[in-house]
């Protein structure tokens, strides 16, 4: 081994455009950045939304309404639902991994139990939050609610 035949590793050496490498590589001059203007200069960056002085789209659209940033967003899973999960998974208490594992709730939800349908299983379900009805009809059915 020698100098004449050294090689750089593979994939170490990236084939890239060489920006302000004088005019005789091709991009010399104003270096791909076209003449004057912000863009040009170095250090630039725009905040997002801005279009050039142009009044932006988030204040032309009108607002309205009132939103409640303390709003507690619920999935809603229904009697009839918690019937079929029962018969499918076969068991006897239904959880929120339960839940997640048949794909009717992602990792962050917050689940609702509500009661439209019927259940003839007596099981065990677990959720954040019930209806009345839903309750009524857990327990009718010998199933016990436990809220998370």
């Amino acid at each position: 081994m020698n100098l004449s035949n050294l090689k750089p590793a593979e994939g170490s050496v990236k084939n890239r455009k060489r920006i302000g490498r004088g005019t005789g590589s091709g991009r010399g001059g104003t270096s791909t950045r076209g003449h004057k203007g912000a863009k040009s200069r170095s250090g630039y960056s725009s905040k997002a939304g801005f279009e050039g002085g142009q009044m932006p789209l988030v204040r032309r659209v009108p607002k309205f309404g009132f939103k409640n940033i303390n709003r507690v967003e619920f999935t809603a899973i229904n009697l009839d639902v918690l019937q079929n999960l029962s018969s499918k998974v076969g068991s006897t208490v239904i959880n929120f991994d339960t839940f997640r594992q048949n794909g009717l709730a992602s990792k962050n939800d917050n689940i609702k139990v509500l009661g439209r349908g019927e259940l003839t299983t007596a099981v065990e379900v677990h959720a954040h939050a019930f209806s009345k009805s839903a309750v009524e009809a857990i327990e009718k059915a010998g199933g016990k609610v436990v809220t998370l």
